[in-house]
């Protein structure tokens, strides 16, 4: 099985000069379809770094990172583009439009697939949003929903278009126990529904059992790459 991420002896540095700190070094790492992983660690370990780098949002330095077979180092912007539409993406700040209602935002995420109709469009939105436990909400503002149903919302928007790999950075933070539980049920259900592999970012002992394997990340480096949840707890 082929990885849907491969990362090889990736570097990046902050800064210039005496200045340049390096925030990642040598990293590699595959991610396969379906698989949960966990990236751990401290702040300023470079988790967040290699997450952008991997979602494209952030420019190569040196190395290699694969995602979808599309090698990202020196790719073009259409290359780029056409790499994120297969990307979701889940973040501590769901970055909801507030003048927009919940099928809206949900519905955001599809316009970068301009050959589906407006009506098909409408209709996945609120598909998804009843998969995620808020069919009554999809005309409501983000203004009048709770933080976790905010949050649901950000999981169906990244959900909705079918994406193959999903990006989450630290989506259980701002929520309390029961919401945050919530939310990673939900995105484990329906990730594996869609086949989608899913790499998180967290510092939330509570969701660990949801991983497959765990990558714990410090000083820039993978220091332990394990299927051993326990060992974690």
């Amino acid at each position: 099985m082929s990885p849907i991420v491969s990362v090889r002896q990736l570097n990046h540095a902050f800064g210039k000069g005496e200045l340049r700190k390096p925030v990642l070094v040598d990293v590699d790492l595959d991610i396969f379809p379906g698989e949960i992983v966990l990236l751990t660690g401290p702040s300023g370990s470079g988790k967040t770094t290699l997450l952008t780098l991997i979602a494209g949002l952030r420019s190569l330095q040196s190395g290699s990172v694969k995602v979808l077979g599309q090698e990202l180092l020196g790719a073009t912007k259409k290359q780029l583009v056409q790499i994120r539409s297969e990307i979701g993406f889940i973040f501590q700040a769901h970055n909801l439009l507030a003048c927009l209602t919940a099928q809206q935002n949900v519905g955001m995420s599809l316009r970068l697939h301009e050959d589906m109709p407006l009506e098909t469009r409408v209709e996945r939105s609120r598909a998804i949003l009843e998969a995620v436990g808020l069919g009554d909400r999809v005309d409501y503002y983000p203004d009048n929903l709770s933080g976790g149903q905010k949050q649901r919302i950000a999981i169906a928007r990244a959900l909705v278009s079918q994406p193959r790999l999903l990006l989450a950075d630290e989506p259980t933070a701002a929520l309390d126990s029961k919401s945050g539980r919530d939310v990673v049920d939900i995105m484990q259900q329906l990730a594996k529904e869609q086949n989608c592999a899913i790499l998180l970012v967290t510092h939330d002992n509570r969701i660990l059992d949801i991983a497959e394997r765990i990558v714990h990340m410090e000083d820039g480096r993978l220091a332990r790459d394990t299927a051993l949840v326990n060992d974690y707890q």
